[in-house]
């Protein structure tokens, strides 16, 4: 269930500050950051196309990336910010956290709903409501769930469905202590207001 890791390759940038990083921009670079892991901050660049082609792609936040930096060791890192232009929405800044593959890590994860033609509530003309389509989990690094399931399999109009009621994937845990509404089936127009 879980996604393979990805390589993103950067370059380490020279200066830092705002003139650097405005430098980087003219250059067709996104600047950002490497912290973390009890290592010194490291400045890098990746390629503005590149780094646009990943994020369009979804999910970049919540995915474990190998960074590849010419002559340093492969290491495996998390997006925790990407910084955008208030007019353009395009990217300007991105922040990378190191990790090894036993830490634990918060991230949000989509929530896919399957089997709805065996749902009882659903053949009835009840509709799905989602409340919560990703869910804040605590996960290994190294084995991040691309998504976590929801079987509609016999829900009737009324049912409620609630994290507890999920089979979360080996080693994760939600980050809130109590037991939230992911979804629910509703009760069409119709059927409601003839009752």
């Amino acid at each position: 269930m879980a996604r393979e890791i990805q390589d993103l390759v950067v370059e380490v940038r020279t200066g830092t500050g705002k003139g650097a990083a405005r430098q980087a921009r003219r250059e067709g670079n996104v600047p950002g950051i490497i912290y973390g892991d009890g290592q010194e901050p490291t400045p890098i660049n990746v390629k503005y196309n590149y780094l646009l082609k990943r994020l369009k792609a979804g999910r970049f936040l919540s995915s474990l990336w190998n960074l590849k930096v010419e002559g340093q060791a492969d290491v495996h890192v998390i997006c925790r910010g990407v910084q955008r232009d208030v007019v353009k929405d395009l990217p300007t800044h991105v922040d990378f956290m190191r990790i090894h593959d036993e830490s634990r890590i918060s991230l949000f994860i989509h929530v896919d709903f399957i089997n709805h033609a065996a749902s009882p509530g659903l053949k009835r003309g009840g509709t799905i409501t989602v409340v919560r389509s990703e869910v804040e989990l605590e996960v290994v690094a190294g084995d991040i769930p691309d998504h976590i399931t929801v079987d509609l399999t016999d829900k009737n109009i009324g049912d409620v469905i609630h994290i507890n009621d999920i089979v979360l994937p080996e080693g994760a845990k939600p980050t809130i202590a109590r037991n939230f509404v992911v979804a629910n089936i509703a009760a069409p127009a119709g059927l409601a207001a003839a009752e």
